[in-house]
């Protein structure tokens, strides 16, 4: 087995045992991408000196049992914060902006030993499905390169399935870390809401977006959740919650007895058949191995699509009135004067999925419309999450579809945006609730021969939980080749 097919985990115990080297692992990433990023597209920016020079003097030290990733290379999507290093949201409006601190998550890897190779690509301010809303390029899935690695996360995805590094961490606001990795056949996190601190994290919706892991395993993902969760005095809506052993989690669960809710509302009409065959196939693997399945119901499940958007537009036109040109990101020259600056400023920075989210998000808050749209997706919300709530009352964990469909094709969606808020429909509902869920890779459909996502849902902060029935599942089923494409 070469370097860079190692899990993360086994490749931490090798640098532990010191049977490799950081700059070995680095160097090999580097050339990983080197090799394949011209036709993958996943990263926005490599620091290769700085990231090599930091494994060597990780390697000058030695390597250290308190910091848990030492020596592994990872990236981070381009919506965190990192110090000296252009952070762009993959935007025009944010192109030469260098933060002068690093997120907290980037922070927590980085005194964790974690090597930042660079930062990846994404739909321009986390805002889309398929990272074809980045403002520099599309990225492609490693499985078929004419097709979407998802989003908007797709950067981290796609980098991870790529092996251009051993995780990677994407942000979720409405499946933007779960979608990409049923897509790219990885894992994806998406915490509870308080479990991961938000500060250095540019803000799309803020009582929605959580940071998380996307990684080739469940044990791997756990690993790097682990280090990044935990309070933070920083971050308002961070918990203050003791972080259990997520890795260990993964290790000491079986299936036997465990109940699975299927949710009615998941498993019908609007799937592909085969997301479905994949899917239940896993469901029938857990209940071989001792797991019970229970119907559930989430009924509010169609009314989440108009909910979200409402919630998450009105938020966005909030956050990212910030960027007006007066104090950081792009200014339009030749302006007339200051109305005029703020206007052409925004028009060339922001893009066309970035402007119809501010336009739609301030008509449902104005003066009129605020009762009649914002407050009554409000209460809707507080209704999703008490179907939710219900639905645990007789399930250990929920499990369903993680998208309808296997990637699309690059193109196919570009032209029609409710469409594309579409492929969200089986994710926004745990981000309104604020609840745990993840993505778990159960196989390829039978005609595309693309990954196909199992989603768990937890409670909130129900992680330990989520992760030991992943776990547990993941080793009973056969896993995924390389992907072919690279």
């Amino acid at each position: 087995m070469s370097l860079i097919d190692l899990s993360l985990c086994e490749l931490r115990d090798k640098l532990a045992a010191r049977e490799l080297s950081a700059a070995e692992a680095t160097a090999a990433c580097l050339a990983r991408i080197e090799k394949t990023e011209p036709e993958v597209s996943a990263l926005l920016s490599v620091q290769a000196e700085a990231a090599l020079a930091e494994a060597k003097a990780l390697d000058a030290a030695g390597p250290d049992p308190d910091r848990p990733l030492w020596g592994v290379p990872v990236t981070v999507k381009d919506v965190l914060t990192t110090r000296g290093l252009a952070t762009t949201c993959g935007s025009k409006m944010l192109k030469n902006f260098v933060p002068p601190f690093d997120a907290t998550v980037v922070a927590r890897l980085k005194a964790a030993g974690a090597i930042i190779l660079g930062k990846n690509n994404m739909d321009e301010f986390a805002m889309g499905s398929s990272t074809e809303n980045s403002a520099y390029f599309p990225s492609k899935n490693p499985w078929d390169l004419a097709r979407v690695p998802g989003g908007s996360s797709g950067g981290s995805g796609a980098s991870v399935a790529a092996r251009q590094c051993f995780a990677s961490l994407g942000t979720d606001t409405g499946g933007s870390i779960r979608l990409p990795a049923a897509f790219c056949g990885t894992v994806g996190i998406k915490p509870s809401y308080g479990r991961v601190s938000r500060y250095g994290l540019v803000a799309f919706g803020s009582s929605l977006d959580q940071c998380g892991p996307l990684a080739r395993s469940v044990p791997d993902a756990a690993a790097v959740l682990k280090v990044i969760a935990g309070h933070d005095p920083r971050d308002s809506t961070s918990v203050n919650q003791p972080v259990p052993d997520y890795e260990a989690a993964t290790r000491c669960c079986d299936l036997q007895g465990l109940r699975l809710g299927l949710p009615e509302e998941y498993w019908g009409e609007g799937v592909d058949g085969e997301v479905l065959a994949s899917c239940r196939a896993a469901v029938d693997a857990a209940v071989a191995e001792g797991a019970t399945v229970v119907p559930v119901k989430l009924p509010h499940t169609p009314y989440a699509i108009a909910t979200y958007y409402i919630i998450a537009m009105a938020e966005a036109s909030s956050n990212l009135a910030r960027f007006d040109g007066v104090r950081y990101g792009y200014r339009a020259p030749e302006a007339a004067n200051l109305l005029d600056m703020y206007k052409k400023s925004r028009t060339a920075g922001f893009g066309d999925e970035v402007q119809r989210r501010i336009i739609i998000g301030t008509y449902v808050l104005s003066s009129g419309y605020y009762d009649a749209y914002y407050r009554k997706a409000a209460q809707v919300r507080r209704l999703i999450r008490d179907d939710f709530d219900r639905a645990f009352e007789h399930c250990d964990v929920i499990v369903g579809p993680t998208c309808p469909t296997v990637a699309f094709p690059l193109g196919q969606m570009t032209a029609d945006p409710l469409k594309m808020y579409l492929m969200d429909i089986f994710t926004i509902s745990l981000n309104l609730a604020g609840l745990c869920g993840l993505s778990l890779p159960v196989g390829l459909g039978e005609v595309s021969k693309m990954p196909v996502g199992l989603q768990v849902f937890g409670p909130s902060f129900g992680e330990e939980r989520i992760l030991a029935f992943a776990g547990a599942l993941e080793k009973v089923l056969p896993g995924l080749p390389r992907p072919a494409a690279v």
